[in-house]
């Protein structure tokens, strides 16, 4: 559909009126930033997640090193960067959440706001478990020596193998380094789990992390950006320090360099594989992370006249080069241990996911002078790398529904975000098992995989295609003074929606069969995948069919009704506010 005549911009939006409605109740100031750095370092730490320093790393070696940061650039410059700036414009313009907006741009996409919820519930699910994993190393972190520095403890079976410090000490494919023993016999007890068929009991232990957790999370959220715009100073700058102490110790260590070679050497014949690009789009929108709604939430409690685009520029360039600095801090340790095991790099950095920050990390902490210490700061910036995540996740899930029905929970937030808590630590409690690591990588690869990609999708056609690109601009030039130049225009209109079709379908039809820990995961349990995927996805057709149905009139002015934005009685309200000049 094309773009339809401009009028003058939208305002924020709030209860529907027009003549002869009834009057609206008043409408409550909205919460604002106390500092422009609390917006930033708020959507830099939710966008800096733990996916920078174990799945970039990963994807880029992978994929041709120093090579890959061509088709990686290119994504962020054309697909990234754009729909970045988007959320935060339409977020700061519309002042409101994931939900209640699409009344404002497309009614009948209403339906995205309820997937984007959905979505952010299932990571929950399981993310937090991770943090909940890394706040059990820090614990055991403080000893004098690390438990999973030997092989001499009661959970190590007699394939473990301690080459560190030692010599003729052969390392073959049935060996197991005490890392790995500790992470998968001591923490997640996984020997306990016969499969998914099989999860067994709830390791107590890990649900005491978890309860944590959640506890500093619903303590930071709880009165909205006002408390977690003062928490994300700390959470959002340590992990930066800890990066930089640990580059540090690890470009001091024998056998760095042959990491760093690895990590940057060219491979300039993988730019001719599909599978490079796909995987380099793939990352760069995971990394940003639109669609999650959390980039309308934050934007939301920016000032009116706020410059988002610098806004959207800074933070996307800090979350890249993250990426590119948490490459060094991996692979000079990667290094490091293939000169101690005497093997290639490649052989010591086939872990990815989780697993190469609980088992391949800390197996190198362990033999570091002053391991101890290593292990402590290390896992502390995990803990607060994911804890940022996390609130600006559940931060997009409170707005959405809270902007949704202000009159029910707005003077009850408080017991609004206990609730929600309380669901997410519910639905956790399966992650908690002993085979709790095999339902955490169902959720991690289904959960929020192909359903957010063509949430996203459909979020920019919505926009560009149906609101318009010349109406979205001059809701831009209202707040900033100056409107996005034809570059913007065409990422959003043609660039960027391409790119997303492009990835999903890719994603789909190349599906290769989920492994854990040697175990192959049993066909019902995809199909699980599958629906849980399609859960979160089917509110956007649902939700379609509903506003048709309820939409009185013909089938043709029922369209028209249900792509055109909705006025408000807010309008006249944030009139005078919108059209003030810009400071």
């Amino acid at each position: 559909m094309g773009e339809q005549p401009c009028p003058a911009p939208a305002s924020p939006p709030g209860q529907d009126g027009g003549p002869g409605a009834s009057p609206a109740p008043p409408v409550l100031p909205r919460d604002k930033w106390s500092k422009k750095m609390d917006f930033l370092l708020s959507v830099i730490g939710f966008a800096v997640d733990l996916g920078n320093v174990w799945r970039f790393p990963y994807i880029c070696y992978q994929n041709g090193g120093g090579a890959f940061l061509i088709p990686y650039t290119l994504m962020a410059v054309f697909g990234g960067v754009p729909l970045f700036y988007m959320e935060l414009a339409l977020g700061q313009f519309h002042r409101t959440g994931a939900i209640p907006i699409w009344k404002r741009i497309c009614p009948i996409f209403k339906g995205i706001g309820f997937a984007i919820c959905i979505i952010g519930l299932y990571v929950s699910f399981y993310y937090n478990t991770i943090i909940a994993w890394a706040l059990y190393y820090f614990y055991s972190s403080f000893s004098g020596t690390l438990p999973w520095a030997s092989c001499d403890n009661p959970w190590n079976t007699p394939n473990c193998t301690n080459y560190f410090g030692r010599s003729n000490v052969t390392w073959t494919n049935f060996s197991r380094s005490p890392a790995e023993e500790f992470y998968t016999r001591k923490v997640l007890e996984i020997q306990k789990s016969g499969g998914l068929y099989d999860v067994g009991g709830i390791r107590w232990q890990l649900l005491l992390c978890l309860f944590l957790i959640f506890t500093i999370v619903y303590f930071s959220l709880w009165k909205g950006v006002k408390t977690s715009g003062k928490v994300v100073w700390v959470t959002a700058t340590l992990p930066y320090l800890v990066l930089l102490v640990l580059l540090v110790r690890g470009a001091t260590l024998p056998g760095a360099w042959r990491g760093v070679l690895f990590y940057l050497r060219p491979d300039w014949g993988k730019l001719l594989s599909t599978a490079v690009w796909v995987d380099a789009a793939a990352q760069i929108f995971f990394s940003l992370g639109p669609g999650f709604g959390v980039l309308l939430a934050l934007a939301s409690y920016n000032h009116f006249h706020n410059n988002c685009y610098r806004d959207a520029l800074v933070t996307s360039v800090v979350n890249c080069l993250t990426s590119f600095l948490s490459g060094f801090v991996i692979f000079t340790v990667l290094g490091y241990m293939a000169e101690m095991r005497d093997v290639e790099v490649e052989d010591v950095a086939r872990d990815k996911g989780p697993s190469l920050l609980f088992i391949t990390y800390p197996e190198a902490i362990a033999n570091m002078v002053g391991s101890t210490f290593f292990a402590v700061i290390f896992f502390l910036m995990m803990i607060t790398l994911g804890l940022d995540s996390t609130f600006g996740g559940l931060e997009a899930v409170i707005t959405a529904v809270m902007d949704e029905y202000p009159q029910a929970l707005a003077k009850r937030r408080e017991l609004f975000v206990l609730g929600l808590i309380t669901v997410c630590f519910l639905g956790s409690l399966s992650t908690l098992t002993y085979g709790g690591a095999y339902v955490v990588k169902l959720l991690e690869e289904f959960g929020a995989g192909c359903s957010i990609l063509a949430v996203v999708l459909l979020e920019t056609i919505a926009v560009s295609w149906f609101y318009g690109i010349q109406r979205f601009s001059h809701d831009v030039k209202a707040m900033l003074g100056f409107a996005p130049g034809p570059f913007w225009k065409v990422c959003w209109a043609a660039i960027s929606p391409a790119l997303l079709a492009f990835i999903v379908v890719s994603s789909l039809l190349e599906q290769p069969p989920l492994v854990l820990f040697g175990y192959q995961y049993p066909a019902w349990s995809t199909s699980v995948g599958h629906l849980v995927g399609a859960s979160s996805f089917v509110c956007i057709p649902v939700y379609m069919v509903y506003k048709l149905v309820w939409t009185p009139g013909s089938l043709k002015q029922r369209l028209a009704i249900c792509v055109r934005p909705e006025k408000t009685a807010r309008d006249a309200q944030a009139e005078a506010v919108r059209m003030s000049p810009v400071p």
